[in-house]
C-alpha cells in the first residue's frame, strides 16, 4: 500500500479526514521552509509542496506573493530537490509536489519523475494538465511509482469527473469553488458535497477537497463530506505576519473530526 493510501486509511480509522498542509518549498527562505514544514508535518497526514513557478495561473495573490519571493531569492530546480530531501530525511509520511506542466516539461518529463521520486516524493498534483493530454506522463509514473492527482473543479461535467476520477493513481483533488486558491469564508463551499459526490461514483480512490479553507469551522464542513482537506493560503498568510503556524494548524487539524 502506498504512503498516500495509508495516510488516507489511517485518517479514516481515526474518524478523521486527512489534514493535507500546502507549502511552496523555499518559502520564506530555504532553512525555514524546512522548519515550517516539519512542524506542520506533526500535526499533518500527509503534505503538498509547491514547486516555485513564474505564472501559477491556479493560485490567489497569498500563493502568487508567496512564489514570486521565493523566485527573486534565485531558487533553482536543484534547491527544489533538495529542500524535498531535507523534509523527507526527517518524515515518513506520504509527501506530494504540487506543480504545473511547463517545469516538467522543461526538465523533461522522465528525468522529473525519476528525480522527484529519487528526492523522496510519493505523488505529484497537477492543476493545469488534463489526464487526457498526459498520455506521456502517466506510464512515466506508473514506470518510477509515482502516484498523480488531477483536479477537478464546480465546472466540470459529468464526463469530465469520470474522466478524472478514473485516471487519478494517488487521490482525487476537487477544487471546492471557481476561482484561484486563497482563504474564503465557509458559505463559499456550499457545491462541494455534490462534486465530492459524483467523484465517488467512478473512483475507490480518496477524494480530498482544497481551495478556501482557512480554519477549524470551514475545516470541518469539508471533513463532513470529503476525505481530506488541503489548506495552504491560511497558513502563508501566518508565516507572513509571524503568526502561530502550529497553533493554527492544530485548530484545523482539530476541524478534520467527522462529526458523530
Amino acid at each position: 500500500m502506498s504512503r498516500i493510501q495509508q495516510a488516507f486509511d489511517n485518517a479514516r480509522k481515526s474518524g478523521r479526514a486527512a489534514f493535507i498542509p500546502y507549502l511552496p518549498a523555499g518559502y520564506p527562505s530555504k532553512a525555514q521552509f524546512v522548519k515550517d514544514a516539519l512542524a506542520l508535518l506533526e500535526q499533518a497526514d500527509l503534505m503538498e509542496i509547491g514547486l516555485p513557478y513564474s505564472d501559477p495561473l491556479g493560485d490567489g495573490p497569498t500563493i502568487q506573493r508567496a512564489t514570486e519571493k521565493v523566485l527573486r531569492q534565485g531558487f533553482t530546480m536543484l534547491d527544489f530537490f533538495d529542500a524535498i530531501r531535507e523534509v523527507r530525511k526527517q518524515t515518513d509520511k506520504a509527501l506530494l509536489v504540487m506543480t504545473y506542466y511547463n517545469p516538467i516539461l522543461a526538465w523533461g518529463e522522465e528525468a522529473f519523475i525519476r528525480d522527484v521520486k529519487e528526492a523522496g516524493i510519493d505523488g505529484l498534483i497537477l492543476p493545469d494538465l488534463p489526464p487526457d493530454e498526459a498520455d506521456t506522463l502517466i506510464p512515466l509514473a506508473e514506470k518510477y511509482d509515482v502516484k498523480l492527482t488531477f483536479l477537478i473543479a464546480p465546472t466540470s461535467t459529468p464526463n469530465r469527473v469520470e474522466l478524472v476520477a478514473r485516471s487519478c493513481t494517488g487521490f482525487v483533488y476537487a477544487v471546492s469553488v471557481v476561482g484561484v486558491t486563497g482563504a474564503r469564508s465557509g458559505e463559499a463551499l456550499y457545491e462541494v458535497p455534490d462534486l465530492v459526490k459524483l467523484a465517488k461514483q467512478h473512483t475507490g480512490l480518496p477524494v480530498a477537497v482544497g481551495f478556501g479553507v482557512s480554519d477549524r469551522a470551514s475545516a470541518a464542513k469539508i471533513a463532513s463530506v470529503a476525505d481530506g482537506v488541503v489548506v495552504g493560503s491560511a497558513f502563508i498568510n501566518t508565516i507572513e505576519k509571524g503568526g502561530d503556524l502550529t497553533g493554527l494548524a492544530r485548530n484545523i487539524f482539530d476541524g478534520t473530526y467527522k462529526a458523530s
